[in-house]
């Protein structure tokens, strides 16, 4: 059963939010994503609160970025004896895609990961137009 949430949430964050996200935990504050349009490229700035370095992938893969992180807490039954009310810091993974275009390389991406928040710079590349390649056919006589 489904009850509202307290402490500051709202109930329709925990009713929509579930299970159409794409995270096993808050998506109230991770993985927001700004994305700038520069002259040369993109500039993705994602947060990735309480999240470490080692615990972040991205790839490239069919003209799609996907990056994936990880969180997590020391959850392993030793505190047996604590009695919480409420425990609202998760662990779990997360990610998201974005389509850069096939013509983008792993090379052509740069990122940086400092104070929880990634930072990546895709540059532009214009789409090669198919050029149409004439064929003749030679004519004897």
């Amino acid at each position: 059963m489904m009850m509202p949430s307290i402490f500051g949430n709202d109930w329709f964050d925990d009713f929509f939010g579930y299970p159409f996200n794409s995270c096993s935990f808050s998506t109230n504050e991770m993985m927001k994503t700004d994305i700038k349009d520069t002259e040369n490229g993109y500039e993705i700035t994602m947060s990735l609160p309480g999240v470490k370095k080692e615990d972040v992938k991205a790839e490239l893969k069919d003209g799609y970025l996907t990056i994936q992180a990880a969180a997590g807490t020391n959850n392993d039954g030793k505190d047996e004896n604590s009695k919480y009310l409420r425990r609202e810091r998760y662990y779990g993974s997360c990610s998201r895609s974005f389509y850069v275009g096939d013509e983008i390389t792993q090379e052509d991406i740069k990122a940086k990961f400092e104070d929880g928040t990634l930072k990546l710079t895709v540059p532009k590349k214009e789409a090669k137009p198919a050029v149409e390649e004439k064929k003749y056919i030679s004519i004897e006589g």
